[in-house]
């Protein structure tokens, strides 16, 4: 089979297997949404692309904003040094990340792991949780299941979210096999952005099925993207962040 076939096959399982729990997290979006607050999404490594899906994307929701360890840099004032592959690694690095980011008591986060065993999103899930944020995971339920924590807790990020959303991804990500062993062709991206996207349309739907106008981004590449986007942002002045 190949590379496309299984991806498919894998993308059609998880959206089957997942719509409940996609329904729960759905549900956490409009909460926050409609009581002011603002979605918070974080990935880091290939993960960030899927808080990229969720915050600041044009179809998707203005009240957002995606935290990465470059927020120590953007906004801590720490020098470009410190962004090593390790970084992901350490727990002290979570409450920095949450400390310099606009968060209100309201505001409900996404964390993004397939492993979900690393210091700085295990530590990020401990912070959230314990500060009383609604919390989303998407992770790897196979992958995270079958390895050992790096947090000093031994806890894993589908340990402390309201809501696991499984991205159906195999150990070590890869879906296709080598003749001599491993494998290759990672899938983890795209069924992730699947449930990102799954679960931010149906908080769409459901703010429009109680009467409320959801505060969607247009692309800036249309006839009115900027005006419009620029009008919706301001009403979460010094809530989001753009730019950096």
């Amino acid at each position: 089979m190949t590379y496309a076939a299984k991806v498919l096959d894998l993308a059609h399982r998880v959206a089957q297997s997942q719509a409940e729990p996609v329904h729960r997290a759905a549900g956490l979006l409009v909460a926050s949404i409609r009581a002011g607050g603002v979605v918070n999404a974080f990935g880091s490594g290939h993960s960030e692309a899927i808080a990229m899906e969720i915050a600041g994307r044009a179809g998707g929701l203005v009240p957002s904003n995606r935290l990465t360890p470059r927020d120590l840099v953007l906004y801590g004032g720490q020098p470009p040094s410190v962004l090593t592959p390790e970084l992901e690694r350490d727990p002290a690095v979570a409450r920095q990340i949450y400390d310099l980011a606009p968060v209100a008591p309201e505001d409900v986060f996404v964390l993004v792991s397939s492993s979900g065993v690393n210091g700085t999103v295990v530590e990020l899930a401990r912070i959230v949780t314990e500060r009383g944020h609604p919390l989303i995971a998407i992770t790897s339920v196979e992958h995270s299941t079958r390895m050992t924590s790096r947090h000093p807790s031994g806890g894993k990020l589908l340990d402390l979210a309201d809501v696991v959303l499984d991205n159906g991804a195999p150990y070590g990500d890869a879906i296709l096999d080598l003749p001599g062993g491993g494998g290759y062709g990672a899938v983890s991206t795209i069924t992730s952005a699947l449930l990102a996207q799954m679960v931010v349309t149906e908080a769409v739907d459901e703010l429009i099925a109680l009467g409320d106008t959801p505060p969607i981004y247009l692309s800036v590449n249309v006839t009115g993207g900027d005006e419009h986007n620029k009008a919706l942002e301001s009403r979460y002045a010094g809530r989001i962040r753009r730019g950096k």
